[in-house]
């Protein structure tokens, strides 16, 4: 058995959805008579194609899974102007895609990873209607000082002066001194490469300025989670190396959610440990559509 990658094989069919600046970019599996839709949004750097592991399994589950491209990433549409692409216009964003789903007739859960779970936090924050709010691998506001905040204060200025190309060779050179991520291969790196130099430029300086400056907002987010009644879980690997995992413990008792760390997964337990992360992630909503 492989092991799963962004390029494991699924039966999720490329779509676009309709947005805000043009086509949203997805892949959506069916479940054959689905009971909800999970929305699924990527990171900084990432795509629909980060959740392949996760839709068939969701789909098999009885929910529709919907994994997008954000606004200006990879495949989707989006303008040129840096501020659109911060935690809150993004959410507004995302916060219209839920009711266009929801208007489908079924509830939808909404998940996040990392930069992702900024966004929905900024979709919840807009009034997105959700039954159900997963935050994965994210934090309460800007990245802490480590090696992925470095890589942001170096990535920035090459794609300012020299281009996203420029950039992408800095990310590879980095990528060449760390240890290879699950599923590695020519394929995968080929994924990675191109997806990364077709965000435009706007979004990848827009959403590093947040990840740098983004301010803690997990008590206003609370609130509205209190007054909707909306539930909300918080799971992380247990090698994170983004925000770590106490810092999202912490944030998990501030939302008073519930709390999960997947073993042997670092930032991304969707293609590094995906099999445990489903089986905290059905039951979990499954709970929510029939509470």
């Amino acid at each position: 058995m492989s092991t799963p990658s962004q390029i494991s094989p699924h039966r999720g069919r490329r779509i676009d959805l309709p947005g805000q600046y043009g086509p949203v970019a997805a892949l959506r599996a069916k479940a054959a008579t689905p009971t909800a839709t999970a929305l699924l949004l990527p990171g900084y750097t990432g795509s629909k194609e980060d959740f392949a592991p996760l839709l068939d399994p969701i789909a098999g589950a009885g929910l529709d899974a919907v994994a997008i491209d954000l606004p200006g990433q990879y495949e989707s549409a989006g303008p040129d102007d840096e501020d659109a692409y911060l935690p809150a216009p993004l959410g507004s964003v995302v916060a219209d895609l839920v009711g266009k789903l929801a208007a489908e007739g079924n509830p939808v859960v909404l998940l996040g990873h990392s930069y992702g779970g900024l966004v929905a936090r900024g979709a919840v924050l807009a009034g997105a209607p959700i039954v159900g709010l997963t935050l994965m691998g994210s934090g309460p506001g800007e990245l802490p000082d480590g090696a992925r905040r470095q890589a942001l204060d170096a990535g920035e200025p090459a794609i300012r002066q020299f281009g996203v190309e420029a950039a992408q060779v800095l990310r590879e050179q980095l990528d060449a001194a760390a240890p290879p991520g699950p599923g590695s291969s020519p394929e995968l790196a080929a994924l990675m490469r191109e997806r990364f130099v077709r965000c435009r430029p706007a979004a990848l300086l827009g959403k590093a300025r947040a990840l740098r400056s983004e301010p803690d907002m997990v008590s206003s987010l609370a609130r509205v989670l209190h007054t909707s009644g909306i539930p909300c879980l918080v799971t992380c690997g247990e090698g994170d190396d983004a925000w770590s995992v106490s810092t999202q413990r912490d944030m998990a008792d501030r939302l008073d959610a519930d709390f999960a760390v997947i073993t042997n997964a670092r930032h991304s337990p969707n293609v590094e440990n995906p099999d445990e992360l489903l089986a905290t992630l059905i039951p979990t909503w499954r709970s929510w559509l029939t509470a």
